[in-house]
């Protein structure tokens, strides 16, 4: 129980904090596919692949102290923003994870916009398929977003760079 909890904290801990539920998901998600140790479940949702593991794992942290997850009310939405607490980062201590790169890649994917993840995220669910199926998926799954064929291509090539980031020794 306690590695996947670490594994948690440690990556919110690595970008300093997180905003947005959805981000959240698609940065663990993507993480995950490119070979980082986590082992919650993802499964396709309306916002792409989602994790109850996931999110079950980041309440049970903000209850036992480690995270902290600030609200704030923007555009008529709220938006969560996960960051490590004091308990959190003692517990890091106590608890040390490493996982070389990973720091790199999540800070990579913070700067991305919660769209573009859900787009990346959604051509990694289904990169056993086809390109061009996987295109047609976006288009119909994807419809209201209206990714153009050319944030389509960006996304693969993002895929690409952010596994080689993951894999640099």
């Amino acid at each position: 129980m306690f590695k996947d909890h670490a594994r948690i904290i440690n990556a919110i801990a690595s970008v300093g904090e997180i905003s947005g539920r959805k981000k959240l998901q698609k940065m663990i998600y993507i993480a995950k596919s490119i070979s980082f140790p986590f082992e919650e479940k993802f499964h396709f949702h309306f916002y792409g692949p989602y994790s109850e593991e996931l999110t079950l794992r980041i309440e049970e942290l903000c209850e036992m102290g480690y995270l902290n997850e600030k609200k704030e009310k923007e555009r008529g939405f709220v938006q969560y923003t996960y960051s490590l607490t004091e308990s959190g980062e003692e517990f890091l201590r106590m608890y040390p994870v490493d996982v070389p790169h990973l720091q790199e890649c999540l800070g990579d994917m913070k700067e991305k916009s919660a769209r573009f993840l859900e787009l990346v995220s959604t051509i990694v669910f289904f990169r056993s398929e086809p390109k061009e199926e996987v295109i047609e998926k976006i288009h119909t799954l994807k419809s209201k977003q209206k990714y153009s064929l050319e944030e389509i291509s960006e996304a693969y090539t993002y895929i690409e760079q952010l596994s080689s980031k993951a894999k640099l020794q």
